[in-house]
């Protein structure tokens, strides 16, 4: 059988989205598959390389992958009125050209965040290292993003909501299209759109036994959080909206698409639609 590699991060959602598929409830006639489990940015500078087969990417990243990878429908992750939060000690005042730490240059909020502050000073750490950033008083302001959004220090507080600069860049109430993943081109086609139906259907049954997988994940110890925050968390981006993207998820990533492109970030504008898996070909193969 061929194996396919599927990279994603150790984050409570994609651990969840994923180990349908490690703990054998879904399987396929002709392909396995292996997992590597790494940071966001990580993985998005891999695919950078084609380093996987099949990764978890940032949304921010995918126009200048575009050529070399398809857009899976399944397992993203947006916000819906939430998401990655910028934060800062309380009774400070932030300038315009504020130090700030960020999870990785290729993620969807670093994008946002450099369209909204274009004057603000960016370094970038680990996401599990930014509080302790501005805590210690290495960076004035740092953005939070995946479980770390649920508990942080009480000394800190939220000076924006990356949503709310979402939300008054795109106008459109859309949702914030956060991670994906994404398929090497240069995979057979039967063999990619066999791939996202095994992965779809991963996702489909995390969702439909979300209480039984959540114990086992915590009784293995494969996530960062205890049972009440993996329950609120995989709420917020492991939920029926991962299953598989619709038309206004659709939109809002062509959305983001647009807003790299207009503000210099990304050198083409693409649209998602034409970058899926065709999953048309075996139809058409079969007639």
């Amino acid at each position: 059988m061929k194996n396919i590699c599927v990279a994603h991060s150790p984050d409570a959602d994609d651990i969840f989205m994923y180990m349908a598929i490690k703990f054998g409830w879904v399987n396929s006639s002709n392909l396995s598959f292996s997992n590597t489990a790494l940071d966001i940015q990580t993985l998005n500078e891999f695919a950078l390389s084609g380093r996987f087969d099949v990764s978890a990417i940032s949304f921010g990243l995918y126009p200048l992958i575009y050529e070399d990878y398809a857009l899976l429908r399944t397992a993203v992750s947006f916000g819906e009125g939430y998401g990655p939060k910028l934060i800062k000690k309380k009774g400070t005042n932030l300038k315009p050209n504020f130090k700030v730490a960020l999870s990785g240059a290729n993620t969807t909020n670093a994008l946002i965040f450099r369209i909204a502050y274009p004057k603000a000073r960016i370094i970038y750490k680990n996401f599990l290292d930014i509080e302790n950033a501005v805590l210690s008083g290495e960076v004035d302001a740092g953005v939070l993003i995946h479980e770390s959004i649920l508990d942080f220090s009480p000394t800190l507080c939220v000076e924006r909501e990356i949503w709310d600069i979402w939300s008054e860049l795109n106008g459109q109430n859309l949702p914030l299209p956060l991670g994906g993943m994404a398929i090497r081109r240069s995979i057979p086609l039967s063999d990619a759109i066999e791939c996202e139906k095994i992965l779809t259907k991963a996702v489909l049954i995390a969702n439909n036994h979300k209480q039984i997988l959540s114990k086992m994940l915590i009784e293995r110890n494969l996530v960062r959080v205890d049972d009440d925050k993996l329950k609120i968390y995989l709420n917020l981006y492991a939920n029926e909206s991962s299953i598989s993207m619709n038309e206004t998820q659709i939109k809002a990533v062509n959305k983001l698409f647009e807003l790299g492109y207009k503000n210099g970030f990304f050198s083409n504008q693409i649209y998602a639609e034409p970058n899926f898996v065709p999953q048309e070909y075996l139809d058409f193969r079969m007639t």
